[in-house]
């Protein structure tokens, strides 16, 4: 949280107590490395409170660790998906789930692991597409 507080710190030069809109998306970049869409700096804004002209230091640290939050449970689906993925082929068969699910879960009953596969497979290609498996994860993530 330090380097959050540091960021802010930077990028509120007059020492106003807040961020502007502009100080905003240049504290996205410091942190996260990407320039926030008008839409998401607006997004952002009008959600904190709308009468005020910026986001304040507590808001901000919020906002930031929930991107921090988000950014790296992403990465956390993309690295399992590549586990998965053994051949590199950008897409899991239900072949790559009965190796995953026999490491990881062995005593695993196979029909389980055709139901999961069935349930993931979205439009029933026989393939596990990046999108669709996030996808998965994030519903199993809300009902958790």
């Amino acid at each position: 949280m330090e380097l959050h507080f540091l960021v802010f710190k930077a990028c509120d030069e007059e020492n106003k107590g807040y961020l502007s809109r502009e100080d905003f998306k240049v504290a996205v970049v410091m942190l996260f490395g990407y320039k926030p869409s008008k839409i998401e700096a607006d997004s952002v804004m009008s959600s904190i409170n709308q009468n005020t002209s910026g986001i304040f230091l507590g808001d901000f640290l919020n906002v930031a660790r929930k991107k921090k939050e988000t950014q790296l449970y992403w990465s956390e689906i993309r690295h399992i998906f590549t586990a998965f993925d053994r051949h590199c082929r950008g897409f899991l068969t239900l072949e790559d789930f009965k190796k995953a699910f026999k490491q990881v879960a062995p005593k695993l009953p196979e029909r389980i692991i055709l139901e999961v596969f069935r349930e993931v497979d979205q439009d029933s290609d026989g393939h596990v597409s990046f999108k669709d498996f996030e996808y998965a994860m994030n519903c199993g993530r809300k009902e958790a």
